[in-house]
């Protein structure tokens, strides 16, 4: 099966109120362990890379990655640029493959995030790739992105219609009180679903994106505190708040940062137990269950997409 583009995924998703999942991934554990989870639950998948994997991993080799999944997995999968924040990068990731990118112009004023976004739209549909755009800012760190609380907004409902409309985008990404990172939230996650609901009233049919989403499990917090580590308070978005979501116009969900957690604590705790060792096939095979476990449980228990593949 060829690589798809993110249409019929969301067209499929959003009538049956479920999510597909979105994941990072940065080397070939992680594409391993998420694509083997999918293949066991049969999801499909959306495999997401950064302006920053790519660098790291190197453009050729992560999609050979995603190319040996295909052939090894049988499933749908869509490959998409997270946080794309130029025309250059985009047209870049589109003409090397990706069937999907982001083009985050959130920082920029609203004429200027329309201006950029649908340049980024007028590119893609022309080679038949999709687009994501993104209203308001998400607080948070990860990779790139970094925005601070003060910085961060709410989208605006009033907006959305002719931004979708101005730059013909695909699908939106909104903001509704998710946070990049593992540092999320000081308290309890309130997402606001008034938004949601008003969005969706406003676009209906129209998936919608969440940014943001990890619930940074905290066996995971744990034992990465308990094998060196200090990541004090660390609270991510409560997993029925992401069902909630995923029932309504969310058709899909971004989840990296709980990879992070699964794999950096699993290596941290091998080498607790074994500090001799050093084959990293001995350290990194249980790094890749962990991630494998990790996707199979939100593919079935937060996203709802086990079996949509």
């Amino acid at each position: 099966m060829p690589l798809v583009t993110s249409k019929e995924m969301f067209k499929k998703a959003y009538e049956g109120g479920y999510a597909i999942g979105a994941f990072n991934v940065n080397n070939m554990e992680i594409v391993q362990g998420i694509t083997e989870a999918a293949k066991e639950v049969n999801a499909p998948l959306i495999l997401q890379v950064s302006a920053g994997a790519r660098k790291y991993a190197n453009h050729t080799y992560l999609m050979k990655l995603i190319e040996a999944a295909i052939i090894e997995t049988g499933l749908p999968i869509c490959v998409h640029l997270d946080h794309g924040d130029t025309f250059e990068l985009c047209k870049s990731c589109i003409d090397g493959g990706f069937t999907s990118v982001m083009i985050d112009g959130s920082h920029h004023s609203f004429e200027d995030n329309i201006k950029l976004t649908k340049q980024v739209v007028d590119y893609a549909h022309d080679k038949g790739v999709t687009v994501e755009g993104e209203l308001g800012r998400l607080a948070g760190i990860e990779d790139a992105v970094n925005v601070s609380e003060e910085d961060a907004a709410f989208t605006d409902p009033d907006q959305v219609e002719e931004f979708v409309q101005r730059t013909g985008v695909d699908s939106l990404a909104i903001a509704i009180g998710t946070s990049h990172g593992a540092f999320k939230f000081k308290g309890e996650a309130k997402l606001r679903f008034d938004i949601l609901e008003e969005i969706q009233k406003r676009l209906p049919g129209f998936p919608i994106v969440l940014h943001g989403a990890s619930s940074v499990m905290p066996e995971y917090v744990e034992m990465i505190n308990k094998f060196g580590g200090n990541m004090p308070g660390a609270k991510g978005v409560p997993e029925e708040m992401l069902r909630q979501a995923a029932k309504m116009a969310v058709c899909k969900i971004n989840i990296d940062s709980d990879l992070r957690l699964a794999l950096t604590g699993s290596i941290r705790k091998y080498f607790a137990e074994n500090p001799s060792h050093f084959d990293p096939r001995q350290y990194l095979g249980p790094a890749r269950t962990a991630i494998k476990e990790i996707v199979k449980h939100k593919l079935i228990n937060v996203l709802g997409c086990d079996g949509k593949a």
